[in-house]
């Protein structure tokens, strides 16, 4: 007889790391371990087989392999920091820091849930300022309630920005303040109209008790779906082609970097913002990312596909409500196009982690009842669009679908 060591699944490691380009695995050093609930590589090829051949022994006589590729998917739970480069790789731009607005005199007013945060001179709207970014503010002289704490942008002119606080707790009305700095955590990404990125992971599942390495190369990543619930995590549900897949009895990547270990993101702590009214009654919406993926047809004189393909990135998904007045219904009924902001906390603290998913203009497809005993809900499936009235420096929107800022990328 013989022995051997029989995986487990909790020993397995996903690694990946961005290629320097089509072709070839990316370099053996660094990468990052990917927490997950479930990543599966699959190589696949295609089969010929003579099956129509007639022939007088009465059987199959030939069965072949043929063009290779490589079907992928991940789920997880999402977390600050974790899909960051995945999703960034999906919407074709890196994520990217906004630098700080200083040296502002800041006034704050109002009462809550919406505060007003104006500066005496300057301009929001061309330090990069955007709806559904959170941004904090610091100085010497600032009230504890008022400092580093995490608040959701609402509306923005050049002097003023309308903000909601995340955790629920109160700013207290003071300023001017000199000298203010206003800070927009973690990094920014979004859909952009040029300079679009194509990225190429290699992607190892190590599997160390056997031990085999499975490396896939030229991974592009195709869908990027977020269902974030009313009670209960955030989830990702991603899906990717590759051109090929190796193995080896050694890991492949040396010494990558460990999981990240920020906390889960949580639907119910945060905000969602439809139409710019803060929402108490949707209880489940998804974001759905498609970048239209195709692998590309075979070629002669090689088992490898050239390339894999992508289309337009569309966004797209659902979300549902308690049915309490006709607002939400009205926006289908008049195919009126609105925005839709969703931040999710990663805890309760005033300054706890977080991401925030931005979609300027969107339109509701359906309008759609139930008729249960208890609360009546409905269900909107919605389509997002370029906002063309979006601009990097003028307006309260980037020209794009969909903006994802996230604390920890």
């Amino acid at each position: 007889g013989f022995s051997m060591s029989m995986s487990q699944g909790v020993a397995k490691q996903t690694r990946f790391k961005r290629q320097g380009a089509k072709g070839t695995l990316a370099g053996d050093t660094a990468g990052q371990i990917l927490r997950r609930v479930k990543s599966i590589f699959e190589l696949q090829k295609e089969t010929y087989n003579t099956a129509d051949e007639i022939t007088s022994t009465q059987q199959l006589v030939s069965n072949r392999h043929g063009v290779r590729q490589v079907n992928g998917s991940i789920e997880g739970i999402l977390t600050p920091g974790t899909y960051s480069d995945i999703m960034s790789a999906i919407l074709r731009r890196d994520f990217a820091a906004v630098a700080d607005l200083t040296g502002i005199s800041l006034t704050i007013t109002g009462t809550g849930p919406v505060y007003t945060l104006a500066r005496a001179a300057g301009s929001y709207l061309t330090g990069g300022l955007k709806v559904g970014m959170v941004v904090r503010a610091a100085a010497a002289g600032l009230n504890a309630a008022n400092a580093s704490k995490n608040v959701l942008i609402l509306s923005v002119t050049a002097l003023e920005i309308t903000v909601l606080v995340l955790n629920g707790s109160a700013l207290v009305a003071e300023g001017p303040i000199a000298t203010t700095t206003i800070s927009v955590p973690g990094k920014v990404t979004y859909v952009p109209t040029s300079g679009h990125t194509k990225v190429y992971y290699t992607v190892e599942e190590w599997y160390p008790d056997v031990p085999s390495s499975e490396r896939n190369q030229d991974v592009v990543i195709g869908a990027f779906n977020l269902a974030l619930p009313g009670t209960g995590n955030a989830t990702v549900n991603i899906t990717a082609l590759g051109l090929d897949q190796s193995k080896d009895t050694t890991a492949y990547f040396t010494a990558p970097a460990s999981e990240t270990t920020t906390e889960a993101l949580v639907a119910a702590s945060g905000a969602l913002l439809v139409n710019g009214v803060a929402q108490a009654i949707v209880t489940d919406l998804q974001i759905n990312i498609d970048a239209n993926q195709a692998a590309a047809d075979g070629v002669v004189g090689t088992n490898i596909r050239p390339d894999v393909f992508v289309g337009k990135v569309l966004v797209s998904g659902q979300f549902t409500a308690y049915f309490d007045s006709a607002d939400i219904p009205d926006l289908f009924n008049n195919e009126t196009a609105f925005g839709l902001v969703s931040a999710l906390l990663a805890g309760s603290e005033a300054n706890a982690d977080f991401m925030t998913f931005s979609l300027s203009k969107m339109k509701l497809n359906s309008n759609t009842p139930d008729d249960a005993e208890t609360g009546l809900k409905r269900v909107y499936q919605y389509q997002a669009q370029l906002n063309t009235a979006g601009h990097a420096t003028t307006a309260q929107h980037h020209l794009t679908t969909l903006q994802v800022q996230d604390s920890a990328a």
